[in-house]
């Protein structure tokens, strides 16, 4: 499909600065042909635009105002298409280019098994091997793809979606619109054991799980059920692949949790928290609203609202960076301190 750049400006509202020209592709700046068009969100991505062909491109007012200044790597100004938010318009430009995507009609494929107790909303979609166990009532348009499994009791609200081989452990209850990727697993046991007679019992998990309305579970992410309570995580959170959070965990409203975060058991968390990758979280601890963990963190104690750490174990940001900026003049430091060794006869290697 071909555009204009002022059917581009008229898709995305905005207003051009330069010639038309046709568009026959939206790509990322590094990507980027002379007749394709791209985006700059902000005057940190100017200096990407050195190796950049494009001709044209989506910018903010602040950009649009100095033009001069779009020059890409062949010396040419490029047209810029003036919108307040650059990306959101890059992508509705991309969808128009790729053409809407039509699902199928709802179907229940005759591969799928559903218990004769289960309920099944209107334009439920269920493909092979998609599994509702007994008493489970998934709402209205959801659909289970391939291999996906909805144990027994478990309840689905509106929308939902679970890729291929999500697996809801009995009693999972997902809230509207939530969306669960593959091989996600929600409900399993808790990790709870005590020490009696020499060995480990296990101490069993009766509680569930409890995923708020517009929670979206990263492929590979496992949520515990809680040993007598629900695990609940809030709604609007997002999480990441490969996410571990523990029984009886607390999450709250719209926060982020990115890949290969652990959090143990216990734990609870405001709202509007973000964790980056890799950051472990001890058990019982609370995170509280808006905080901010830095990749690969240690988290061992409670968190303050709005408190940004880093570090393991987390610190205070500014501390952390501090350290780590002194790290790297060690080597000049064991050094001179050699040379100062050498200089007072203390260095018993010195001749």
């Amino acid at each position: 499909m071909e555009i204009t750049v002022s059917q581009v400006a008229e898709l995305v509202r905005g207003r051009v600065h330069g010639d038309d020209r046709a568009i026959v592709a939206a790509c990322p700046m590094n990507e980027a042909q002379p007749d394709d068009l791209t985006f700059i969100e902000n005057d940190r991505n100017l200096r990407h635009l050195k190796k950049c062909r494009a001709r044209t491109a989506l910018v903010p007012p602040a950009l649009a105002a100095r033009r001069e200044e779009l020059v890409n790597g062949e010396g040419i100004v490029l047209t810029a298409i003036e919108v307040d938010d650059p990306l959101t318009a890059f992508i509705a430009v991309v969808q128009h280019l790729r053409g809407k995507t039509v699902e199928p009609p709802p179907s229940i494929d005759p591969r799928a098994v559903v218990h004769p107790s289960a309920r099944l909303g209107p334009d439920a979609t269920l493909h092979p091997f998609a599994v509702v166990g007994e008493g489970s009532v998934v709402g209205a348009r959801c659909r289970l793809h391939g291999g996906a499994i909805v144990g027994r009791h478990c309840r689905l609200g509106d929308d939902v979606v679970l890729h291929p081989h999500a697996v809801l452990y009995d009693g999972t209850v997902l809230g509207d619109r939530v969306i669960v990727h593959a091989n996600a697993v929600l409900g399993a046991d808790g990790f709870g054991y005590r020490f009696q007679g020499g060995r480990h019992v296990k101490i069993p998990q009766l509680g569930s799980v409890e995923i708020g309305d517009d929670v979206e579970i990263g492929a590979g992410t496992t949520i515990d059920r809680g040993t007598f309570q629900p695990t609940r995580v809030g709604a609007g959170t997002k999480i990441d692949n490969q996410v571990q959070i523990g029984h009886n965990c607390q999450i709250g409203s719209h926060n982020l949790f990115v890949s290969q975060v652990g959090i143990a058991g216990s734990c609870t968390t405001g709202d509007y928290v973000v964790i980056a990758g890799q950051v472990g979280v001890a058990d019982h601890v609370h995170i509280a609203d808006r905080a901010v963990i830095g990749a690969r963190s240690g988290v061992v104690r409670d968190v303050q609202p709005g408190e940004r750490l880093l570090g393991a174990p987390a610190r205070p940001e500014s501390e952390e960076k501090r350290i780590l900026l002194s790290l790297t003049r060690l080597p000049d430091l064991c050094r001179d301190v050699r040379q100062i060794k050498q200089q007072m006869g203390l260095d018993r290697g010195a001749a």
